[in-house]
């Protein structure tokens, strides 16, 4: 006679594990939820202080991006006029037509010239006039003031500095040759005062970040001081730390990214308003420049880095004003 079978239950404590740890993870993004929408209310409860500060930091976040708009801009445009390297020299006012193009047929010889342009006093004359828009009164002159031009394209090897700069010296001692100037002269200029528009951004920036974490700062301190009695109550039933500064922190990063979406859009506002005088200073310039905007990568940047100021605004406040509400 078989004996009978007994079925013995199976054992439940790693059941019982899975299924904790399943709870818990439910409540813990249960609560991240909660929180997140609380957030959201609080804000819409008071519109006009929640958006005054929400304007406060957009404005500050968006003076940087504008400037950084406006410095690669002009990087890309220094960069293009750096590719020729001409030089311009100015005859001696008493040289003849004849004597000019003999002296601009021996440059053109030189190995060091890749292209040469031979403009007489009269053309010069009539090219002034029709760039510059005086041409009525210049037709008041009677002489021609300017002198015969001969504009020079150096071969590759000698459009930069210091070779260009050794070209042009040397062109300039050329009997019959007044001046000598680059057109990298100024090009230069222009980057000098690029690398200073540059640290004066990265200093503002730094500045104004600063100011955008101690107004998040200062605006969670007064969130936490009016929910002081709800701290209390929470920490005298057990709440943890991590579960009191939850709410504040995601306060402050409501802050920080509706900030940033914001100063995306007065950044894109700024560069709509001006389009139209900047399209009409290029338009003055013949090339093929086009000027570049603010694009979504830099502006998903912006609102990202935002997010993140938000979050150690509200941090900082925590970390120095939570510590400081115990139950007694």
């Amino acid at each position: 006679m078989a004996e009978p079978t007994v079925k013995r239950p199976a054992p439940q404590g790693a059941s019982s594990q899975r299924v904790s740890w399943q709870d818990r993870g439910r409540s813990y993004l249960h609560h991240h939820r909660q929180v997140a929408a609380e957030s959201l209310r609080r804000l819409r409860t008071a519109p006009l202080n929640s958006l005054m500060t929400l304007l406060v930091m957009a404005i500050a976040l968006s003076l940087p991006g504008l400037l950084y708009v406006g410095l690669s801009n002009a990087q890309s445009l220094s960069h293009q006029w750096q590719g020729e390297g001409q030089i311009s020299l100015y005859l001696q006012p008493g040289l003849d037509s004849a004597a000019g193009e003999d002296l601009a047929q021996q440059l053109r010889a030189n190995a060091q010239v890749e292209t040469l342009s031979y403009l007489s006093p009269d053309d010069a004359l009539a090219e002034f006039q029709q760039f510059s828009g005086f041409g009525e009164a210049l037709d008041q002159l009677q002489a021609n003031p300017l002198p015969a031009v001969i504009l020079v394209t150096p071969s590759p090897e000698y459009r930069r500095q210091p070779a260009l700069e050794q070209l042009r010296q040397l062109l300039g001692s050329v009997d019959g040759v007044a001046e000598a100037q680059s057109d990298q002269a100024w090009v230069a200029r222009l980057n000098q005062i690029i690398a200073l528009g540059e640290r004066i951004t990265g200093l503002l920036a730094v500045l104004l970040a600063t100011a955008v974490v101690l107004v998040v700062g200062n605006t969670i301190r007064l969130e936490i001081e009016n929910r002081r009695e709800e701290i209390l109550v929470v920490k005298l039933v057990g709440g943890t730390d991590a579960f009191v500064r939850r709410p504040f922190l995601y306060s402050g990063f409501c802050y920080g990214l509706f900030s940033g979406v914001l100063a995306w859009g007065l950044i894109l506002a700024g560069l709509w308003l001006l389009s139209e005088p900047v399209g009409a200073l290029v338009s003055l310039y013949e090339g093929s420049f086009a000027p570049a905007g603010f694009g979504p990568l830099p502006g998903l940047v912006l609102v990202f880095i935002s997010a993140l100021m938000g979050v150690l605004g509200a941090w900082i406040a925590v970390v120095r004003h939570l510590h400081a509400i115990e139950p007694r």
